[in-house]
């Protein structure tokens, strides 16, 4: 029998632990960074001599004569930068978290550059070692496998799945997140045969001889898979605290989970307060949850520095490399016999506008992942007849990905006040392959098209998707500003970005992207201070900003990451 502690005893506890909480989030007294270069990303991106941090937030940048002064005054801790860089923490535009931390759970699958599965046998191998240490009966998860990379160049079927363990169901989902593959226990399991119908939006890949299923899932029916995946409590409590060593590894400040039902929501939330997960955190409900929103059915108790819940995601259409992006032309090499194969939208358009409409007449912020130019169309229609039927003079919308967008809709975005959120680092793990393969040279050279918002005035943010590929920053400002494949070939030149907005992309633009722009994103007074300490300029070989490392990561004055070395 569990003893329980008195009512007061209990009331007790709560309030040292969360004292101890209040205290552990609160710096370490008035601190001035002297000695480096102070990136502030304010109006003009001024690069100052000094900034003065004092109770979580910035007290003064500028001159280091005026930083000086206050810090006398203040009494402050010096901070010698060494000619190192301070920059505001980076901004997760759009991701996953934790997704990131999924790999200390689950099985990676990625091949290189990312892991080392080359080809199915590599992948069967994985999957084998993870049975043998698994009760029969228990599924095998595994993540991040690319068709593309592999040497076979195909999806694994069921019949290779099987081979790897027909004792347990195994589930993969490929990297792009939009497809999945089961073995024959895990489509049973699953109730996938020969008689279920593709479900709307999706498809169930069938063997080319009969109707059965040969495993791989599309889109919708990948989604079959879902609460598969999700690990136990123990398992997920492992998963975020592999990802928040990541983020603030990776200097990240302010994490977001770009897609989360109600009980990841609520999840996050208290692993926040009880203090798990040191990042502010940018919750993105999914549309069904925002429908439980606004009927009552969920509450969602933001907490305003540290937890916020921000714009309704949809999903209108899958990925370029799985095949699924919806696209006004086909697809350069299609994947079978149909050459004018273009792609498929999730959800219907009709269906979409009514979704989208729903969702802005309700007051929310709407961000709709798009990777095809079709798709694009389709959503810019959904915004253009939100604000028709309900103006709103500063909604923001967002399209996620943005991937194909071509000039016109970029004139569209700039006349509706949309904010495209760019996968750039696609030009890098990706770029070979859709010059090549998905999209062409000429289109290929489009993909990510920051340049081209730039010279709009658009206000565009930059994005890992991690766990796409992984957090990193760094890299992503690399490839917008070089835009070079992983092969090292340019991947059009004329997209390319300079260094400081790359860095606003990831600061004050991402910031601005989820209304958040008069509190972080910015080294200005009074804003958080969210702060990154680089071993380098990134203005001082843009070539070779992949190599800056994080030395250090600060968040409301507290420093929670230092590198060892």
């Amino acid at each position: 029998m569990t003893r329980r502690l008195p009512l007061a005893a209990a009331i007790l506890v709560v309030v040292l632990a969360l004292g101890l909480l209040w205290g552990a989030r609160r710096g370490p007294g008035p601190t001035a960074y002297l000695g480096g270069p102070v990136f502030t990303m304010d109006a003009e991106s001024r690069v100052v001599e000094g900034l003065g941090v004092e109770d979580g937030r910035i007290a003064v940048a500028g001159s280091e004569a005026a930083v000086r002064a206050w810090a006398g005054k203040r009494g402050a801790r010096i901070v010698d930068l060494q000619g190192r860089a301070l920059l505001p923490g980076f901004i997760d535009a759009h991701g996953h978290f934790p997704g990131a931390g999924i790999y200390a759970v689950h099985v990676d699958l990625n091949s290189p550059p990312i892991g080392t599965v080359e080809d199915l046998g590599d992948l069967i191998s994985r999957l084998t070692e993870r049975a043998a240490q698994t009760p029969s009966g228990e599924w095998i998860v595994g993540w991040g496998y690319d068709d593309t990379l592999l040497a076979e160049q195909r999806h694994p079927t069921r019949h290779d799945l099987d081979r790897a363990s027909t004792e347990h169901p195994i589930a993969l989902l490929h990297v792009s997140g939009h497809l999945g593959v089961a073995n024959g226990a895990g489509l049973e399991v699953l109730g996938i045969d020969a008689e279920t119908p593709d479900p709307e939006g999706g498809r169930i890949r069938r063997e080319a001889d009969s109707r059965r299923p040969d495993g791989v899932l599309e889109e919708n029916a990948a989604h079959l898979l879902t609460p598969l995946l999700a690990p136990g409590p123990l398992d997920s409590l492992r998963m975020v605290r592999h990802a928040v060593d990541l983020y603030l590894r990776a200097g990240v400040t302010s994490a977001q989970s770009g897609g989360a039902d109600a009980r990841m929501m609520r999840g996050l939330y208290w692993l926040s307060r009880l203090g798990v997960i040191p990042l502010r955190l940018m919750l993105w409900p999914l549309d069904d949850t925002a429908d439980a929103l606004l009927d009552g059915s969920f509450e969602f108790p933001a907490e305003g520095e540290w937890v916020r819940r921000g714009a309704v995601k949809l999903i209108a259409d899958g990925s370029i490399q799985g095949y699924t992006g919806y696209l006004t032309e086909p697809y350069h090499v299609p994947p079978g016999d149909d050459a004018g194969y273009r792609g498929y939208p999730r959800i219907p358009r009709e269906a979409l506008l009514e979704r989208v409409v729903t969702f802005h007449r309700a007051g929310y912020q709407v961000a709709v992942h798009g990777n095809g130019d079709a798709s694009i169309d389709d959503i810019l229609d959904a915004f253009e007849a939100a604000q028709r039927a309900v103006p709103r003079e500063d909604a923001r919308p967002i399209v996620i990905h943005a991937q194909m967008s071509r000039e016109d809709q970029l004139d569209r975005m700039q006349a509706l006040g949309v904010v495209p959120s760019f996968f750039s680092l696609h030009t890098y793990y990706w770029g070979d392959r859709h010059r090549d393969r998905f999209m062409g040279p000429e289109r290929a050279a489009r993909m990510s098209p920051a340049a081209s918002a730039l010279r709009r005035g658009l206000h565009f943010t930059i994005h890992c998707d991690a766990p796409v590929v992984p957090m990193e920053p760094l890299r992503l400002v690399w490839a917008a500003v070089n835009r070079r494949s992983t092969s090292g070939a340019s991947i059009g030149a004329d997209q390319r970005i300079g260094a400081m907005e790359a860095l606003r992309a990831v600061t004050i633009d991402a910031a601005y992207q989820h209304f958040e722009e008069d509190v972080k994103g910015s080294l200005e007074p009074g804003k958080l201070a969210d702060l990154v300490i680089l071993s380098a300029s990134p203005l001082e070989d843009p070539a070779r900003i992949d190599e800056i490392r994080v030395l250090e990561t600060v968040i409301g004055g507290r420093s929670v990451y230092r590198e060892s070395r």
